[in-house]
């Protein structure tokens, strides 16, 4: 097998990178030079976002690579402090101001923030979709949204997400929104892949990890790709870059995709914060 990225379709009929750069937590000032790593190994997606604060250093290495702006796929997120439409309109344009862009391959409501903003994510939304109406947005879609969030939208919106990006590792499989993505045709993208490292010493995994020759962070990203999520693992290690790029020149069978696939502890493996509570806003 070749170390291709598949790419993906979208329902706007878009395609993605399935595997893709993160750089949440990454400084400001490291984010140019791992994303100048990224490109050089290979990776075509780099995923950031309004809050991690870094999207200027992004587009400068990415107008620095000399590749083609058509070939590669850039992500960010609306700030939870812009949930309002004209807050929205002002730092969508910031995000394209930072990063030197006319244009985005795929813009995102980072939260839905049900308990703030009188709970109206669907005027955010509808914000987003003159976005894409006007060709700055190439695609748009929601990360954290929950199963009621993502019905709400379809019962008061016009245009469905393209992608939902949330939580979703071997601890913490997330399947009821998953297998409402896949009934609706919304692609899941999966951010802290590997659970923020927790899993990486799981003993299911290092077993097949040993029995593949492969490394442990290889393998549960694998499983990610296998089940048709999109992922973006992040790391300022270039060794370790480079290691998460070599995950389409292997296979899992299927009976290690079942043993990783029941590692899942429900909500007690969630990592990160629930959607229907969480309310930070950035100062």
């Amino acid at each position: 097998m070749a170390n291709t990225i598949p790419a993906i379709s979208l329902n706007d009929g878009n395609t993605i990178p399935q595997l893709g750069f993160g750089v949440f937590q990454i400084e400001p000032r490291d984010t140019a030079q791992a994303v100048s790593k990224a490109l050089e190994i290979g990776y075509r997606h780099i995923d950031t976002a309004q809050m991690y604060r870094n999207e200027a250093e992004v587009g400068q290495a990415i107008h620095a690579s000399g590749l083609d702006r058509s070939d590669i796929f850039v992500t960010s997120k609306l700030s939870n402090a812009a949930h309002r439409p004209d807050d929205a309109r002002r730092a969508f344009d910031g995000t394209l101001k930072a990063l030197g862009m006319d244009y985005i391959d795929l813009f995102l409501i980072h939260w839905p923030l049900p308990t703030l903003y009188d709970g109206d994510f669907v005027s955010t939304w509808k914000a987003l979709e003159e976005f894409q109406r006007d060709g700055r947005a190439r695609s748009i879609g929601v990360s954290n949204f929950q199963v009621p969030h993502l019905e709400r939208l379809a019962t008061e919106a016009q245009v469905v997400p393209a992608v939902n990006q949330i939580e979703v590792h071997p601890y913490f499989t997330n399947d009821e929104v998953r297998e409402y993505g896949q009934k609706h045709n919304i692609l899941t993208e999966g951010w802290s892949p590997i659970a923020q490292g927790k899993v990486l010493d799981d003993p299911t995994i290092t077993d097949i990890a040993e029995l593949l020759g492969r490394t442990p962070a290889q393998v549960v990203l694998r499983w990610h790709v296998q089940r048709g999520d999109i992922i973006f693992p992040k790391s300022t290690t270039p060794a370790r870059i480079e290691e998460n790029f070599h995950i389409f020149d292997f296979e899992l069978d299927d009976t290690a995709m079942e043993r990783i696939t029941s590692l899942d502890r429900g909500e007690a493996g969630r990592q990160g914060a629930h959607p229907d509570t969480f309310d930070w806003v950035p100062a």
